[in-house]
């Protein structure tokens, strides 16, 4: 297979995973949102399941292509962010923690399905099957990898808004500050440091080692669910 085709299979089988996955996270967000108090999403429609609504161009296909491509060894991405008004949760800050959890909850749930649709490939014509396999595969994969790499402890991320729940009221005001650089951050313990540091011969990587071993017990949990 040539480099172009090669490159057009992996598009292939990654780029409808991936815009599941991340579609789902944000809708996640939005219906308990909605649930909880805040409509402000659901009247902007970020409740629906339509992919379009969602997608950012850079975050939810440039980005993680450019990964697969390059072979960075981790796929991440992001959608719009949901708008979310958190005074208007009830109760607020019980609401803020379930709304940050939705997402990668959603996550977890389709990778679940995912699980259980492989048990109808073997029931599907070969040509049909041998691409829906690797698509099943690797939905399962990229929603185990997203809702792990969400749980991240770091603002803006929900592990992150989570963490400011959990921490006493005071402490969590001084971590708030630093939400609006905290993406930069991620990036830059994601895609910066480690190629730096590889050159000293420090190996770093710690958005990774977080995203790649919390999958790793998704993916433990869900083939275990689903008998695999």
């Amino acid at each position: 297979m040539s480099d172009i085709g090669q490159i057009a299979y992996l598009i292939s089988i990654w780029a409808l995973p991936v815009v599941l996955a991340i579609t789902i996270h944000e809708a996640g967000h939005a219906y308990a949102a909605y649930w909880l108090g805040d409509d402000f999403a659901h009247r902007n429609g970020r409740t629906s399941l339509n992919p379009l609504v969602h997608i950012d161009l850079f975050g939810t296909l440039l980005l993680p292509a450019l990964l697969l491509i390059t072979s960075a060894g981790f796929i991440i991405g992001y959608a719009k962010p949901v708008p979310v008004f958190f005074k208007r949760l009830k109760p607020e800050r019980i609401g803020t923690a379930l709304v940050a959890l939705a997402g990668p909850l959603a996550n977890i749930v389709l990778a679940l399905l995912g699980a259980v649709l492989l048990y109808i490939v073997p029931l599907l014509p070969n040509l049909v099957g041998s691409w829906l396999e690797p698509n099943l595969k690797n939905l399962i994969i990229v929603n185990a990898l997203l809702a792990a790499f969400n749980m991240l402890p770091l603002p803006p991320l929900d592990g992150g808004r989570v963490m400011m729940v959990v921490l006493p009221a005071r402490v969590s005001e001084r971590i708030q500050v630093f939400e609006r650089f905290g993406i930069l951050l991620v990036f830059g313990l994601a895609l910066i440091l480690p190629p730096l540091l590889s050159e000293f011969g420090i190996r770093f990587n710690p958005i990774a080692d977080w995203a790649v071993g919390g999958a790793g017990f998704i993916l433990s949990m869900v083939y275990g669910i689903t008998g695999w």
